[in-house]
């Protein structure tokens, strides 16, 4: 599913207008952005959570050549699946 997908969806399952629908996700995913961003982990009971990792500096290997490369520590988003989603799903 892409996010005209994703819209028409919502639009459908909740009577909104797709340009609704539309400004609603794009809410959603900055407000999202934004928390992440300043740290914040959200919670969506049944649904799950988003929060930030840190992942540390290491040394990988380029699969090509075998010689060895330095990865630089980063940030990385993480989603963790509430139990009524995994239910659902699985």
């Amino acid at each position: 599913m892409n996010k005209a997908q994703l819209i028409d969806a919502m639009a459908s399952k909740s009577g909104l207008s797709k340009n609704d629908s539309k400004k609603a996700l794009e809410a959603f995913v900055e407000s999202v952005t934004d928390s992440l961003k300043s740290g914040d982990r959200i919670q969506l009971v049944g649904f799950g959570s988003f929060s930030v990792a840190e992942r540390s500096a290491r040394t990988g290997r380029n699969p090509r050549t075998g010689q060895e490369i330095n990865i630089p520590a980063k940030k990385v988003v993480k989603f963790k699946a509430g139990n009524d989603l995994a239910q659902d799903v699985g």
